[in-house]
């Protein structure tokens, strides 16, 4: 989204932006800055209106729901990916066509060169052999055509297959957290909304790691990093056949599983916990052993929450009660 705004107005909405960054405690990257901008500029209601009840509810907001908010409601980039496969498509199609034209103009050639052949006058030898001549010519003109059509064909062929390469490639990005490879919120959301579009039971587990604070001021954000990725592919063993991992916070993931009841997603989770306590860190300055991860899971049933938002927002706080009582998992009846 492009604003026009006079020197003076941007100012003032500068201002607005970097005091709400900073109440937030959000960092000034050129994506928060301008979902805020954005959101300060009242310019996209449906953007407001989702930013509004995450802060309504008193729920923290954080760089990852950002994103969400930039990919749904300001960036069509994925679109015109779409757009841009779909000419490419309609260029090939385009070439298959004139391919079998081509062809079909070789072929009525040739029975004009037969037919040629048989109306052959003997007695008129150099009128004949005119007559061939120039169908040869012609001839040889229409192969040359074919033969340079198909290179042509071939070479838009490496074309489409490079696109098509390209598109996949950003759409890992668009949808893959780069830090962690799980999937990214925005897209939790998409799919949450085809689940119950078809009218699919739905469960989530939100995945707390409540001491990743504590590795990032003893060791360091890079030890930190680490940790949240050993938990990351933990996760992502447990529940890679039968949901679907995301990241939806600094220190928080959130699993979706469709058709699955919450006793099956206790067994899940459970697994996941078994596996995150086997985790072993060891400093690579000293052999000492580094504090085990521990996490909050908040196990959830989808009811009457319309989105994935409000779904997510309920089985965190499932997680925050597990915290709260000194337990591993909470699900609430």
């Amino acid at each position: 989204m492009i604003f026009h705004d006079p020197m003076a107005v941007a100012q003032e909405k500068m201002t607005k932006v970097c005091l709400f960054l900073e109440q937030h405690h959000l960092p000034p990257t050129p994506l928060n800055y301008q979902v805020t901008y954005t959101y300060i500029s009242k310019s996209d209601t449906e953007l407001n209106a989702a930013l509004d009840s995450i802060l309504n509810s008193g729920q923290k907001i954080d760089s990852i729901y950002l994103e969400q908010l930039y990919f749904e409601y300001i960036n069509q980039g994925h679109q015109e990916e779409a757009a841009m496969l779909k000419n490419v498509d309609g260029i090939l199609s385009s070439l298959h066509n004139s391919t079998r034209n081509s062809q079909r103009n070789i072929n009525q050639f040739s029975e004009q060169l037969h037919h040629c052949v048989h109306s052959l006058d003997e007695h008129n030898i150099e009128k004949s052999k005119r007559a061939l001549m120039l169908l040869s010519k012609q001839a040889d003109a229409l192969l040359q055509q074919q033969v340079q059509f198909k290179a042509t064909l071939k070479n838009a062929r490496l074309m489409h297959k490079k696109t098509q390469q390209q598109l996949l490639k950003l759409r890992k990005q668009h949808i893959i957290d780069t830090q962690t490879g799980m999937y990214k919120r925005h897209y939790l959301n998409q799919q949450t909304q085809l689940w119950l579009q078809q009218n699919k039971p739905l469960c989530a587990i939100a995945i707390q790691v409540e001491n990743i604070d504590e590795f990032s001021n003893k060791y360091g954000d890079a030890i930190a990093e680490v940790v949240l990725n050993r938990v990351a592919r933990k996760i992502q063993k447990y529940v890679f056949e039968s949901g679907l991992p995301g990241r939806t916070g600094k220190n928080e993931f959130t699993v979706l599983l469709p058709d699955v009841e919450p006793e099956t997603a206790l067994v899940i989770a459970d697994k996941v916990l078994k596996g995150v306590e086997k985790l072993k860190f060891v400093s690579s300055k000293s052999p000492l052993e580094l504090p085990s991860v521990q996490l909050s899971l908040g196990i959830v049933k989808q009811q009457q929450e319309a989105d994935f938002t409000t779904l997510a927002r309920k089985a965190a706080q499932a997680a925050h009660k597990a915290l709260t009582l000194n337990q591993a998992y909470y699900i609430p009846s």
